[in-house]
């Protein structure tokens, strides 16, 4: 099957530092080509990857100083798209929706997965005027403010089996916060919670421009008020491994729709229980006493902080590895692209059948990947 994936440019893929949507990309683009998928990348020029890269920037739009708008680039790069789009069985689009007057012509090959939240105002009249490109949720949450729209499915996310090593016994004492500083992100309930139970609390988390008053005003009094409160800023993956699979747990107590939460299954893929707010896709990804406790008030996750210690490290990465592979991932998207109007009309291309994995959602196949024996959990 020939694929473009088209990321957006203000990361890499994968990404240097923080960026959750350009690394699922990355992780799928590589699990496709592994499984014998012929693959191209449009993304910034920065971008490293085993599939034909095709460079729509210089560098990361977020790193480059020079840039002040990331429209224009984002436009540049659907013009290349659109250029090669005849050459792909598939065109998947990870940029909200920038692409879907621009593709028309070629609507029976374009799926998009919507990484981010649905409730905004302004999606409502949008997908309203646009209900027919075929969209993948990253939770069944995620989809809940949407008008109707044609949803192929729910993928959810998935990491490469090794990229984070299982560690069995922490060397550190710690409560972990690792994301964003942002009011919906809940670092000040994250602080209030390590400082209720007398544990220490590391914040690796990066500080847009956006959310400068909410540290300055907010965050950092905060921090030099609890000497137990150590803020790290942003890292990079191969300090992840460390920061996560160290921690006692990792506090992830948001306050919003949360479309997916690519760091729970980060920490689950160490052994590391998540202690979490029941928002958005939180009762999705956790399961509840096993991967870690999904509460609902800031003292439900003071008392599941504190029994932390009582999951079984070995279970934990067990959901990891039933529910969150990137191979799980993949076979769930070839699933998906199998449904496309162009892919149901031409020829079954052979794909390599992968066992079925657990905790997916299902989705019926089309004849085609019936015939191939193709397994499908969306």
């Amino acid at each position: 099957m020939k694929i473009a994936q088209i990321a957006p440019l203000a990361e890499s893929c994968p990404p240097r530092l923080y960026g959750g949507t350009e690394r699922i990309v990355s992780y799928l683009t590589e699990e496709l080509v592994r499984q014998g998928h012929d693959v191209t990348l449009f993304a910034s020029g920065d971008s490293i990857t085993s599939a034909e890269l095709v460079p729509c920037s210089k560098m990361a739009l977020r790193l480059d100083p020079s840039v002040k708008d990331m429209t224009p680039h984002h436009i540049m790069m659907l013009d290349k798209v659109a250029k090669r789009a005849g050459e792909f069985d598939v065109l998947h689009f990870h940029i909200d929706h920038l692409h879907y007057p621009l593709m028309r012509p070629y609507a029976d090959r374009i799926l998009t997965t919507l990484h981010g939240r649905l409730d905004l105002p302004d999606l409502v009249p949008f997908y309203s005027a646009f209900p027919e490109p075929p969209l993948v949720s990253i939770s069944d949450a995620q989809r809940r403010p949407m008008p109707p729209v044609n949803w192929l499915g729910t993928v959810l996310h998935g990491l490469p089996e090794n990229v984070l090593p299982y560690r069995d016994s922490p060397s550190g004492d710690y409560f972990a916060f690792l994301g964003r500083i942002s009011p919906e992100k809940g670092p000040d309930k994250a602080i209030e919670i390590a400082a209720r139970t007398g544990v220490p609390l590391k914040m690796a988390a990066k500080i847009d421009a956006a959310d400068q008053r909410y540290w300055d005003q907010v965050i950092a009094p905060m921090v030099a008020a609890h000497p137990n409160v150590e803020f790290i800023g942003e890292i990079n993956e191969f300090q992840k491994a460390d920061f996560l699979g160290n921690a006692r747990a990792l506090l992830f107590p948001i306050c919003w729709p949360e479309p997916f939460g690519l760091v729970m299954i980060e920490a689950m893929a160490c052994g590391t229980p998540v202690i979490a707010l029941a928002h958005g896709s939180v009762p999705e990804v956790i399961d509840h006493g096993v991967s870690g406790f999904v509460v609902n008030t800031l003292d439900e996750a003071v008392a599941a902080a504190n029994a932390a210690g009582t999951l079984d490290r070995r279970a934990i990465r067990r959901q990891f590895e039933q529910r969150f592979t990137a191979e799980r991932m993949v076979r769930d998207y070839v699933a998906a692209y199998r449904r496309l109007p162009a892919l149901r009309q031409t020829p079954a291309i052979e794909v390599r059948a992968l066992p079925e994995a657990e905790g997916a959602i299902r989705m019926p196949l089309p004849p085609a990947a019936v015939e191939l024996g193709v397994a499908a959990a969306v």
